[in-house]
């Protein structure tokens, strides 16, 4: 930990490949200045990367990173974070890769409460595959594969993330930096699996859920009577199908993460010479 880096440290030389506008540019920054203000430095930061436009991520943010296969980073970042708690692991997507394929994955990462930071760029499209409907696009959403929309309700990830046993379940809007940037902040910080919803639109292939629509419709939970540790008034604000909120929904403030509960506190990699003691008893037992 470090209190001398700076959000432009976690920067890459590699040029972000996204188009210009795209909502992604903004998430990313938050995450860098979310990591940075949390004493994190590159050397013991961990981001994984799903599919998708999102999945870049990891080539333009400068720590230690893996591109994974499509829907399958989280699985990857538990495994990163329970070999070694040291670091801090954050995993980025989209929400094709994280609630379509990786679904299952999402489902059991919310239960585990591994002490990582889930950072979801939601755009409501499949926009690296030019601008099919994903999980969370709405029912009446026109694209070139649903000409009359997909005529099913959208997913509800929060309400998943909710009924998983979440610890820590927010949203947040990648244009409004300062807020973006305060909510993953308080997701690292969080003991356990923090969950960030981000608003990130896409300027190319969805002219429904734009800058513009996401500006008026928000409702930022900061200027609410809301109280993120009360689950019942979480519950009532994530069904609210009227509003698109932004703010800390619900965190548990007595989670205690996986490795805490099973005691998992040391680096395996550090393993001691020669093997265990009667290893070879078990080998002649066995084979």
């Amino acid at each position: 930990m470090s209190s001398d880096v700076r959000f432009t440290d976690f920067k890459s030389d590699k040029q972000p490949t996204w188009c210009p506008g795209c909502g992604d540019f903004g998430t990313m920054n938050g995450m860098m200045k979310a990591l940075a203000n949390t004493g994190n430095d590159p050397d013991n930061t961990f981001v994984v990367a799903g599919i998708g436009c999102s999945g870049k991520i990891g080539t333009y943010m400068h720590s230690y990173a893996l591109h994974g296969v499509h829907g399958r980073a989280l699985p990857v970042g538990t495994g990163v974070k329970l070999a070694n708690p040291d670091l801090e692991v954050m995993v980025a997507g989209g929400d094709g890769d994280g609630y379509s394929i990786g679904a299952g994955h999402f489902i059991h990462a919310v239960r585990r409460n591994v002490d990582m930071t889930y950072v979801v760029m939601d755009n409501r499209i499949y926009g690296l595959t030019k601008g099919q409907a994903s999980p969370t696009s709405r029912e009446d959403f026109e694209t070139s594969t649903t000409p009359e929309g997909p005529k099913q309700p959208p997913v509800n990830p929060l309400a998943l993330a909710l009924s998983a046993g979440g610890s820590f379940i927010a949203q947040s809007f990648s244009t409004d930096a300062q807020r973006h940037t305060e909510i993953v902040q308080k997701a690292i910080e969080h003991d356990g699996f923090g969950f960030v919803n981000v608003f990130s639109p896409c300027v190319t292939f969805n002219d429904v859920d734009t800058y513009d629509y996401f500006r008026d419709s928000i409702v930022d939970l900061a200027d609410e009577d809301h109280d993120p540790t009360d689950r019942d008034a979480a519950k009532d604000k994530i069904l609210d199908a009227d509003k698109e909120y932004q703010g800390i929904l619900y965190q548990n403030e007595e989670s205690v993460p996986y490795s805490e509960l099973h005691g998992l506190d040391s680096n395996m990699a550090d393993i001691p010479d020669g093997a265990p003691e009667d290893a070879m008893d078990l080998v002649r037992e066995f084979y």
